[in-house]
């Protein structure tokens, strides 16, 4: 196969958070060339590649909500995308787009068979309205009990998508930001663990989370996500109440990896983050060789993709050496 170039396209601030060389290093022990794609040149004009690797979430997100360059950005990469059909894209645009909106893709979940090893959302619905009463309703309808973390609908494309809340009764329902999702808070005792999914491979680290909380006359809290769970992160929202014994425990193994083939599967997509608590038990960053894996797994979709080409060329070359015998 000549054209064995990879274009990947992240932010700059996404790009000077891994370690470029090696990951060259990587692609080329595959027999694959990596460069920088420039979104702001036609991509056309910037040679022949067969994967298209992005990061392009933020301006998609963007995008979606009006901004009219990112608008453009995305409707020439689509386009291209469109004119390329052999090219292999980690992940599709439109699969992307399910991660944008909370709601869409909570409820995608929940339309999984993942409740049947006992995996689930916590209830969860999608607040529009101003008025405190309906929202009151909504909360009730849906199964939403305090307290509850407020998170705004879009999840991508902005700090504010970082912004929550945990609502702690019904005079902080004054505190939502509509529009939001609402999901029910499960105690978990300040842990979480976030799965890395790279193809049909996972690796699961351990994260701060919020600490417990119980429904209370408690003023509402506001925090930013991206701060409480992050890797050694040091706040207060993540620390045990001194009364509050743990004996911790490890995640099964199989739980995660069907969570891992479920998720990947459901949402057609090779590159997944997810967070997973365990209740009340009283950027791919420690993923190892992770560019090895990433590279792997592009690697396989290609030949994949080769030789789904050659297949359908075999069989149209059957197809005409058939006809011409029943010509003859």
């Amino acid at each position: 196969m000549a054209n064995k170039r990879i274009a990947c396209w992240m932010s700059e601030k996404k790009i000077q958070k891994i370690n470029w060389i090696e990951f060259e290093n990587t692609c080329k022990q595959y027999g694959f060339g990596l460069f920088k794609l420039d979104l702001n040149k036609s991509l056309e004009s910037q040679g022949t590649f067969c994967v298209l690797l992005h990061k392009l979430t933020d301006i998609i997100a963007s995008a979606d909500q009006g901004d009219p360059k990112c608008a453009n950005l995305i409707r020439r990469v689509e386009n291209f995308i469109t004119a390329n059909p052999s090219l292999v894209v980690l992940d599709p645009i439109p699969n992307v787009r399910q991660l944008l909106n909370r709601y869409i893709s909570y409820r995608k979940i929940n339309s999984t068979n993942l409740y049947k090893y006992g995996i689930f959302i916590p209830n969860f619905c999608e607040l529009k309205s101003s008025n405190l009463h309906e929202l009151g309703n909504q909360l009730k309808n849906a199964g939403v009990t305090y307290p509850f973390i407020c998170k705004p609908s879009l999840g991508h494309g902005s700090k504010q998508a970082h912004e929550m809340s945990i609502i702690f009764n019904e005079k902080g329902l004054i505190d939502c930001k509509t529009p939001c999702v609402a999901q029910s808070f499960i105690n978990h005792n300040a842990v979480l663990y976030k799965i890395f999914i790279v193809g049909d491979r996972h690796h699961f680290v351990e994260r701060p989370s919020l600490k417990n909380f119980q429904a209370s006359n408690e003023e509402t809290i506001h925090f930013d996500s991206s701060d409480v769970s992050k890797a050694g992160s040091k706040n207060s929202l993540t620390v045990l109440d001194p009364h509050e014994r743990v004996v911790k425990m490890k995640p099964d193994a199989d739980v995660l990896r069907r969570i891992a083939v479920t998720l990947r599967e459901s949402f057609g997509m090779d590159l997944l983050g997810v967070d997973v608590v365990i209740e009340n038990f009283t950027g791919y960053d420690g993923f190892p060789d992770f560019f090895d894996t990433l590279v792997d797994c592009i690697n396989n979709k290609v030949n994949a993709k080769y030789d789904n080409k050659l297949d359908r060329l075999g069989d149209k070359f059957i197809d005409q050496i058939a006809q011409e015998k029943i010509d003859s």
